[in-house]
């Protein structure tokens, strides 16, 4: 297992006269869908590939009703959830109402052990 990255040109926005620079980018190789995450987890574990795609379906009916109240959706190691939004500024605080919220976003902010394996993944360069 490997971060497989590719060096990538850009110019500087800013200052198109200056040389192109290289950039680490990475590639991905594939997706893995539920099932797939779920059979791993059962081989792990005593749960069932089953239970572990209904588990995986609540959160993804429980997550998105706790944000939508306005909470943050923690889960400890794994990470944490939070909503943001951006949109069109007013004059005053009165002014500002719903009609001003272009994009709503989901933020998710990983937790220190899960930092901690991505951390321990290697890097490795492709010639693509």
């Amino acid at each position: 297992m490997a971060i497989i990255y590719k060096a990538v040109p850009k110019k500087n926005p800013q200052n198109l006269a200056q040389p192109v620079k290289y950039y680490p980018q990475v590639i991905t190789t594939g997706a893995a869908d539920l099932r797939e995450l779920a059979g791993e987890i059962s081989q792990m574990s005593t749960v069932s590939s089953t239970d572990t795609v209904a588990v995986v379906e609540a959160l993804l009916s429980v997550i998105p009703t706790t944000l939508g109240s306005s909470r943050i959706v923690r889960l400890g190691d794994f990470g944490t959830f939070s909503l943001s939004v951006s949109g069109e500024g007013a004059a005053t605080p009165e002014e500002v109402s719903s009609q001003h919220i272009q994009k709503l976003s989901v933020n998710f902010r990983p937790g220190k052990v899960f930092l901690e394996a991505l951390n321990k993944v290697p890097f490795k360069k492709t010639g693509q």
